[in-house]
């Protein structure tokens, strides 16, 4: 009698650490993906640095600008859940007046999470089914910074996760037109500054 109770006891007693060391697990997981659902969304960039300068290979190359004006790499994390697409603009909020569009690119697809520098012209974006607006310079695609002699200007670079994967956008639209279809699908958005004068 003494050992059968003994057993119950014991097996009692496995079951119930049995059972806390499942719980301890579950809040564990649970903490953890909260811990990840939690974390911001962030971009960064190989080419340029948050406040920092741009260099001469994502200037413009046209007029008295004679830079390479390649696009900069940027990469991307932690979008929120639901994102279905991705877009991308540059916008300098010092030109006069409503400011200068110098890049605007939607139809990112969701799975995508960087670009490589000269994603722009190299075809790149093309391949992944993306499409470029028309920029305040009168060209398709990433037009780099190139502002009057005098103050640096601020270069806004923001990455937006879209509840939509395609916002029925056309190649060479006018990138403010990009702007509002993109403001209107994005739940989400990093950026980054950066300046540049001459």
């Amino acid at each position: 009698m003494r050992m059968r109770c003994l057993v119950v006891s014991l097996a009692s007693s496995w079951r119930h650490r049995s059972l806390a060391v499942g719980a301890m697990l579950a809040l564990f997981a649970a903490h953890s993906a909260g811990a990840r659902a939690d974390e911001p969304f962030t971009l960064t960039s190989a080419s340029v640095r948050a406040g920092g300068t741009v260099q001469n290979a994502q200037v413009f190359d046209r007029n008295d600008c004679k830079g390479g004006n390649r696009s900069p790499q940027l990469s991307w994390r932690d979008a929120p859940a639901g994102t279905r697409g991705f877009a991308i603009t540059m916008f300098d909020e010092d030109a006069p007046g409503r400011g200068w569009w110098h890049w605007a690119v939607a139809g990112i697809p969701a799975t995508v999470d960087s670009l490589p520098e000269n994603a722009s012209s190299s075809g790149f974006l093309r391949k992944l089914g993306a499409v470029e607006a028309r920029n305040d310079f009168d060209t398709d695609g990433y037009g780099g910074p190139c502002p009057p002699p005098g103050k640096p200007h601020r270069y806004i670079i923001t990455v937006y996760a879209l509840n939509s994967a395609d916002l029925r956008l056309a190649q060479g639209r006018p990138a403010l037109m990009f702007d509002h279809e993109i403001g209107t699908a994005a739940i989400g958005s990093a950026r980054l500054e950066v300046n540049y004068g001459r």
